[in-house]
């Protein structure tokens, strides 16, 4: 069975175990999934924030994005990929992002998502204001 791959960029919020379903139903070789959630946060101080506004370039960004989930597909044995993040204005509390990978076994899972993870916080294609 050949991995899948799920990248997908809208406004609206999203479900973590509507979203884990499809990556773990009926995958008897599946050993870890692996979630990662990333929530828009408050901050204090002078680094406090009543809301973030995320932007990207579509077409562009979902390639990008694919072709990272591609490198983590060659690097670890996964059974799957899902990629999920919002753009428009988020206030604090609220869903940014979903990174879920899924694998025979916990380690790859884990550094794949961290992988994915990493890029996504520090060079994937959006652009935010505060």
């Amino acid at each position: 069975m050949s991995a899948s791959v799920t990248i997908r960029l809208h406004s609206g919020d999203f479900d973590v175990a509507a979203e884990s379903a499809p990556l773990t139903r009926g995958g008897t070789d599946i050993g870890a999934l692996v979630t990662f959630v990333g929530i828009c946060r408050a901050g204090e101080g002078k680094d406090a924030i009543t809301a973030l506004t995320l932007e990207h370039y579509p077409g562009m960004a979902e390639e990008e994005i694919a072709r990272h989930a591609n490198e983590a597909l060659t690097r670890w044995p996964l059974s799957g990929v899902t990629i999920i993040h919002r753009y428009g204005r988020l206030k604090p509390g609220e869903n940014i992002m979903m990174v879920l990978t899924a694998s025979a076994h916990r380690a790859a899972a884990f550094e794949a998502g961290e992988f994915l993870m990493d890029y996504l916080k520090t060079a994937a294609p959006f652009w935010k204001s505060e």
